[in-house]
């Protein structure tokens, strides 16, 4: 195994609706600074993937119009899946890991201000037998909450716990889109959105992009004074059925988790993409992490959940809590489809 270190991070401060950038200015504006910040010229990069929705641009191979964000020179080694951009660094990871490259540029980038999002996150469901019921991203994610609750492994107080910590914690991320400071049993005494699930137990529409530029150890020792290692990392996915298992675990975390090397006990910070609250809920049990792991201190998807890069953004919001010195080890997990689906979990660490 090549050692791979993430050398710089960038994002957009994350809005409700973009209105004056394209997708191709908001990528811009993160390649650019992530590519400077990294120590690396432009041409020293071997790889470059990206992560979007189509279906969020609204039209078929939105993501090659992004490429015109990075320049037509020098010629580059292009990819993309359609997927949180967390993945982008997977598979950029893997071409690093094979030897194909030893440095990698990966982006993510999404405007789900456009349309009607929890209509359109829909459209990932099984189109025979699931999306002909008209269930939305938030009417699935409330059947989800509503199991946690009746099986009697958590509360609807724990659930707003969540959302008054990652609100109070945004205050001091600049890229943060909801901040303040709110009271537990205010929230409580909220009309439901879709029961149980209540306006703060969901995250905001979000529009932002965010990039990072990875690199082998050769490399990183080069550039960088201090390297942020990703010491493991890995995914799993669950049945694309919501009916055919139990919403109330995340086995794929935990699986996840383990092929990473993730020891909860050496953890001091995890930034979890869970864009509702009862899911960070289900993610810590899946994780096994205990009251001393600080969670989600950048607010989580709670503050920002720009659709495509909101799990990039947790790998990056992970490694400024190791480059500022507020921990040792941190883990970093994204999420694709209905009610944790798919799950990828990484294991960062300093020097």
């Amino acid at each position: 195994m090549r050692n791979v270190a993430l050398l710089s991070f960038a994002q957009t401060p994350h809005k409700r609706r973009e209105n004056t950038r394209s997708e191709v200015d908001m990528v811009m504006s993160v390649v650019q600074p992530a590519i400077r910040a990294s120590g690396l010229a432009k041409r020293e990069i071997g790889f470059t993937c990206s992560g979007s929705s189509d279906y969020l641009a609204g039209g078929a191979f939105a993501f090659v119009g992004a490429v015109d964000a990075l320049g037509a020179w020098p010629p580059i080694a292009e990819s993309h899946v359609e997927m949180d951009a967390a993945w982008a660094l997977y598979e950029a990871w893997i071409k690093i890991q094979t030897g194909i490259c030893d440095s990698a540029l990966c982006f993510g980038f999404g405007r789900a201000s456009m349309g009607t999002l929890p209509e359109t996150l829909g459209m990932q469901l099984d189109p025979y037998t699931v999306a002909p019921l008209g269930l939305d991203a938030i009417s699935l994610a409330a059947l989800q909450a509503r199991a946690l609750l009746d099986a009697g492994a958590h509360t609807a107080r724990e659930m707003a716990e969540v959302a008054v910590r990652s609100r109070r914690d945004a205050k001091t991320n600049p890229n943060a889109q909801l901040t303040g400071d709110f009271d537990v049993e205010k929230l409580l005494g909220e009309p439901h959105l879709v029961s149980p699930l209540r306006k703060h137990d969901c995250p905001p529409i979000s529009d932002g992009a965010a990039a990072v530029v990875i690199a082998a150890e050769e490399v990183a020792r080069r550039v960088a004074k201090r390297p942020v290692w990703i010491r493991g990392i890995d995914h799993r996915i669950e049945p694309h059925h919501p009916g055919l298992r139990d919403l109330t675990r995340s086995p794929s975390t935990a699986l996840a988790a383990r092929k990473a090397g993730a020891d909860p006990a050496r953890i001091d910070v995890a930034e979890l993409h869970a864009p509702f609250t009862h899911q960070e809920l289900i993610l810590r049990d899946a994780l096994g992490l205990g009251p001393q792991v600080r969670i989600n201190p950048s607010g989580g998807p709670l503050a920002a959940n720009p659709m495509m890069a909101a799990g990039l953004v947790r790998i990056g919001e992970a490694a400024n809590e190791i480059r500022a010195g507020r921990a040792r080890r941190a883990l970093a997990h994204a999420t694709q489809g209905h009610c944790l689906q798919q799950n990828l979990v990484a294991v960062l660490e300093g020097e």
